[in-house]
């Protein structure tokens, strides 16, 4: 359990993004939260791909996108289900990128040496 502490800690403030943020947002404010939402999903699954060296890594995009679902029937409604897919592909993206960054920053490490 403690070798995946920091995939936990990634994973919580990702819910905290789904669950308690929603909470201060007003109707009018939809729009806005999506984005924000977006956003840290991205922000995110790059820093889970640069400090992840775990193999569960590759569960996060799945993991995010089944997570959302609930908070669709408590904040929004049917319509909001799609956003869980564009949350998989961005934080697919983002783990990507993430994993880029960690290899090039490999490579500059062993260049260094």
């Amino acid at each position: 359990m403690k070798k995946y502490i920091k995939e936990i800690i990634i994973l919580i403030i990702q819910l905290l993004m789904f669950y308690i943020l929603p909470l201060s947002a007003g109707p009018a404010d939809t729009m806005g939260l999506i984005v924000l939402i977006i956003i840290s999903v991205l922000v995110l699954s790059i820093i889970l791909g640069v400090i992840s060296k775990e193999k569960i890594k590759y569960l996060y995009p799945i993991v995010i996108a089944i997570l959302f679902i609930p908070s669709v029937f408590i904040y929004y409604n049917d319509s909001a289900l799609v956003h869980s897919l564009w949350y998989l592909i961005i934080s697919i993206i983002g783990l990507s990128i993430g994993m880029v960054i960690r290899k090039f920053i490999g490579i500059y490490k062993k260049s260094k040496s």
